[in-house]
């Protein structure tokens, strides 16, 4: 997949006009005001109360908390493109462990991944267009199961991580919402 006109948002995306008026950041500064006249989760500990950190992909389609029962305070999510265990998840991931008490990682891709039509070319169509090559790999991957088991190794044999025996990884069915566990030895 490249950068063409047709799948890069314009800029004028960013600050579209919403139906009420103003951008999408003026409907999200307004509804967090609305939020904040109720909320009740002050004092709340930063400590998952179910000691579990979700990695999983950026995708909107994606509402963890409800399709995993699970509600505000129990989890730390971490998300990017792909959902794949990077430096920086190594890095969340062991702040969470060490600092914040989690013990188990669940990983979760999804069926229709975007990061199953991007190659490495990507980086170089970055170079060209703004005459700097990214320091980071796209980590696009064409098998979803294969990649989930990568990501689980890679978690399992981080020597910053001291809870690596509860790791499980799965792919999410973006049609179904149904959750198919990975076999981490196939």
């Amino acid at each position: 997949m490249s950068i063409s006109e047709s799948q890069a948002p314009s800029p004028s995306d960013d600050n579209a006009a919403a139906p009420s008026g103003g951008s999408v950041t003026d409907r999200i500064v307004e509804a967090n005001a609305r939020y904040a006249t109720t909320f009740a989760d002050s004092g709340m500990d930063a400590r998952p109360a179910q000691k579990v950190t979700v990695v999983t992909c950026m995708d909107a389609r994606l509402n963890l908390p409800e399709a995993l029962g699970l509600k505000v305070g129990d989890l730390h999510t971490l998300r990017n493109a792909g959902g794949v265990i990077t430096d920086d998840v190594i890095r969340s991931l062991t702040i969470s462990q060490r600092a914040l008490g989690t013990r188990s990682v669940v990983l979760i891709h999804h069926t229709g991944c975007g990061m199953q039509t991007l190659t490495e070319d990507f980086r170089n169509e970055l170079a060209d267009e703004v005459g700097e090559r990214p320091n980071w790999a796209v980590e696009s991957f064409k098998d979803v199961d294969a990649d989930v088991r990568q990501s689980m190794q890679r978690v399992r044999t981080s020597p910053f991580l001291p809870h690596t025996d509860d790791v499980r990884g799965f792919v999410f069915d973006v049609e179904t919402g149904l959750l198919r566990e990975v076999d981490p030895k196939v």
